[in-house]
């Protein structure tokens, strides 16, 4: 398999860090870009963008695949069922202290902007945009 055939990181990652932040009793939020292929409660959505809690305390049924994240929550007392692909990911960081990792994002592109190291639109893209960073 050559390097360019390799599937993505960022399905990896994610579930690092909510392994990460369980481990250490802090909360995962995810930071989602909106738009029709995610399945949120709409009126949670600001900015074409939700944050999610997804700690075990939060949320039923979490899967965390290659492609999507599902699981099941409350919005406002209602279950409701959340589906969001993977490439719509904007971050993934602890609520207690910010620590976590984000995640490039075109929405023209409706997919991440860079696969891989050294894309120059992938950095042009996180210039442009303010972005959480790892702190150690």
């Amino acid at each position: 398999m050559m390097a360019t055939d390799a599937p993505s990181t960022k399905p990896y990652l994610i579930r690092a860090l909510h392994q990460w932040c369980t481990d250490f009793g802090f909360t995962p939020f995810l930071a989602v870009f909106v738009d029709e292929r995610v399945e949120v409660p709409m009126e949670f959505v600001k900015n074409n963008e939700i944050v999610l809690n997804i700690s075990a305390d939060a949320c039923h049924q979490l899967h965390i695949e290659n492609d999507w994240i599902s699981f099941q929550a409350r919005f406002g007392g209602i279950p409701k069922k959340v589906l969001v692909p993977v490439t719509h990911v904007l971050a993934i960081y602890s609520r207690e202290n910010g620590q976590g990792m984000s995640f490039p994002f075109d929405p023209e592109t409706k997919g991440p902007v860079d696969n891989g190291l050294g894309n120059k639109d992938a950095t042009k893209a996180k210039s442009e945009r303010p972005a959480l960073k790892i702190v150690k």
